[in-house]
């Protein structure tokens, strides 16, 4: 058991009692997110958010727990399940969304497109290094000109010899400027190919995005390709088309199903905590009813949030996931997590946007959230397509 100075089951989970459906692999993987976040980062959250500071120190220390590229068997991952790494997705995104967008960009991003798709070569060589946190990756699929149509990529690749060219440009791209290699996806004659850009390649620029009101304590950037060249062993053999980077995304759609859950957890259990202190007509808020009916509804839908989440996850496990439900449990996550982070607020009355309580800084991020890996919008279609057999993005 923990040692540290906080619960080691919050106040919400108290009610739920989720851990009595985890194996004891599972509920260490948890609790072992759970000290680090709490103990590492929650208290420099709000500062960093406040100062725009990307604290990279911490980022040996994430390594050392295991948690880079955890669900990737070999090259010096951990190999664990589709569960345990949920888990650490959600207690890192308890303390902040940020975090846990940092081990997704590097472990279901940028290491699982080298894992899916690369050679041994290139996995042998990079992945031992990126589970150290030795070297950092970024995904580059967003270009400024619109997010959700990926098939309408500018970014071009092309052959000259025995080397590649490439030339376009990225947006909000996680991580870019501290990155040391770049997984960018380009158009080629041969359609969408993903090639891996070490970042100190000339022509290569990346350009942190300033005036984010939202995920603050973490980069995200512009990057500029400019006659980029490659050698032709830069590319990644086993992806080709869209299924390629949609595959990595669908990696990290499933941590956010279980982190969005993670900032839900930590608005829940700051209005459970700031009713009982909190006094109005002589007693505490908690005592009326109208606040316990908004607590309850809040809870109901967290434990929802997070039964949907173990659900995906064990078919993940039991590679039986049907991956619309990666739209279903992205949609609902983020969605009822702002719903809650909204009324969590309203408990903590004018207290409640200020940096005294995380529950602002969790709505502003959800808000990010929402739309990287896939907007409303576009998760809406994806199970519309699957509930009628039509296709409605076009």
């Amino acid at each position: 058991m923990s040692t540290a100075k906080y619960p080691d089951v919050s106040l919400a989970d108290e009610v739920f009692d989720f851990h009595a459906l985890l194996s004891p692999e599972e509920k260490e993987w948890a609790m072992k997110a759970r000290d680090f976040a709490q103990t590492e980062i929650r208290p420099v959250i709000e500062d960093d958010f406040d100062k725009k500071y990307f604290r990279n120190e911490l980022i040996p220390l994430i390594a050392q727990q295991g948690f880079l590229g955890m669900h990737i068997k070999g090259y010096g991952c951990a190999g664990a399940s589709a569960v345990s790494y949920g888990l650490v997705c959600l207690e890192m995104e308890a303390v902040d969304s940020g975090w846990r967008t940092f081990v997704s960009v590097q472990g279901s991003l940028a290491m699982s497109a080298i894992s899916k798709y690369g050679t041994e070569e290139q996995k042998n060589y990079w992945l031992p290094q990126m589970a150290k946190g030795e070297k950092l990756g970024c995904f580059g699929l967003t270009e400024p000109h619109g997010g959700s149509d990926p098939a309408n990529m500018k970014t071009t690749a092309v052959l000259e010899g025995d080397t590649w060219v490439l030339n376009g440009a990225k947006r909000w791209i996680g991580l870019a400027t501290v990155a040391d290699l770049c997984i960018v996806w380009a158009m080629t004659d041969e359609g969408v190919r993903g090639f891996i850009v070490p970042t100190d390649t000339p022509g290569f620029v990346a350009t942190a995005i300033d005036g984010k009101l939202a995920m603050r304590a973490s980069i995200q950037c512009d990057i500029e390709l400019t006659d980029v060249r490659l050698p032709a062993d830069a590319i990644l053999p086993g992806a080709q088309g869209l299924s390629g980077p949609f595959g990595c995304l669908n990696e990290a759609r499933y941590g956010i199903i279980w982190g969005a859950m993670g900032a839900a957890r930590a608005c829940l259990d700051a209005a459970i905590s700031r009713s009982k202190e909190r006094e109005v007509f002589g007693k505490a808020i908690g005592s009326f009813q109208i606040t316990q009916a908004k607590l309850a509804d809040m809870t109901l839908e967290y434990e929802k949030g997070v039964l949907l989440a173990l659900h995906i996850g064990r078919q993940k496990d039991a590679g039986t996931l049907n991956l619309t439900q990666i739209s279903v449990g992205k949609l609902n996550s983020v969605r009822e997590a702002l719903k809650i982070a909204r009324e969590a607020r309203t408990i903590l009355g004018g207290d409640g946007i200020t940096g005294e309580f995380p529950v602002m800084r969790h709505m502003a991020n959800l808000e990010a959230v929402r739309t990287y890996e896939g907007t409303d919008e576009i998760h809406q279609l994806v199970i519309g397509r699957a509930l009628t057999g039509l296709n409605a993005f076009s």
